[in-house]
């Protein structure tokens, strides 16, 4: 099968387009640790598949690193957007990407090469409280639970941007034991389904500084849907702008809050594209490289 790996802002997918994957479709949770895998497979955050849709102009499917799948990637929508503008899936651009967790538009910012190195995302409205997020935990007053840690209990903002996210505003999220704490709040009882944990503090209304513990993947270098859950968290506290850099550990992302809906803005890049042979097993026989 045809893949392409690509990242933005460290976090990376690897990228496959439906067609190429028709026969293992029902492999596909095996797949993604397959070729999530460092050592044994190409090595990412997970795997992303995109396919035609018959609500908007591509459809991207998403799996984690442990071959869950998940309903929203805010870097893989920018990188989608590169791909299906790239490889003539799409001709216009601003078009509309398909996934689990809803519709969301891009923007796509052209060069003269008529390569891709930026998108913009709406991703849609702020959505705040254990209503827009599996919960099952006790009444929660102003959108915050607090969930204990060891001897400490940790609050966080219950946000959903089409996934859901745990926004820990810490006294330093840099130095944050990501680690240790994530885990614990990622499988609480109290999230059935598992949550995104954020670790967020503001340098100044504007920049707000972001670790992260992904759900189903554990530490990233970036999460675009967490970086938005966080801005929207932050907005809604009184902390933040409504323009705001948010300094992930692979890079800044620009998250702006207009009308109520939560924008992103971001760099999207291809690392390579190449060939992953499988045998009719589905066991990885040997892959090339373009």
């Amino acid at each position: 099968m045809r893949v392409a790996k690509m990242h933005a802002l460290g976090n990376s997918y690897i990228y496959v387009e439906e067609h190429e994957i028709a026969a293992i479709r029902h492999r596909l949770p095996e797949l993604a640790r397959t070729v999530s895998d460092v050592r044994k497979g190409i090595g990412s955050d997970g795997l992303i598949v995109i396919g035609s849709s018959t609500v908007a102009d591509v459809r991207m499917q998403i799996f984690n690193a442990d071959g869950s799948e998940a309903e929203n990637c805010g870097n893989g929508l920018r990188c989608v957007a590169k791909y299906a503008y790239e490889q003539g899936l799409v001709s216009k651009q601003e078009f509309h990407v398909e996934t689990k967790g809803g519709v969301f538009h891009a923007k796509i910012w052209p060069d003269e090469r008529g390569t891709v190195p930026k998108v913009t995302v709406n991703m849609g409205p702020m959505r705040l409280g254990p209503q827009q997020v599996p919960y099952s935990g006790p009444a929660v007053v102003d959108n915050e639970v607090a969930v204990q840690v060891g001897e400490d209990n940790l609050s966080g903002t219950l946000v959903s941007v089409g996934n859901p996210h745990f926004v820990a505003f810490v006294e330093d999220a840099v130095t944050s034991n990501v680690a240790a704490i994530g885990p614990i709040i990622e499988r609480h009882p109290w999230f059935p389904e598992r949550i995104n944990v954020e670790f967020v503090t503001p340098r100044s209304r504007q920049e707000l500084d972001f670790r992260v513990w992904e759900r189903g993947s554990g530490i990233t270098f970036a999460c675009g849907t967490g970086a938005c859950a966080s801005v929207a968290a932050g907005v809604s506290k009184g902390l933040l702008d409504n323009q705001v850099r948010v300094h992930l550990l692979g890079g800044d992302l620009d998250v702006a809050v207009k009308d109520g809906q939560i924008f992103m803005t971001g760099e999207a890049v291809h690392v390579f594209s190449g060939v992953y042979a499988w045998d009719d097993e589905g066991k990885r026989e040997q892959g090339s490289r373009q």
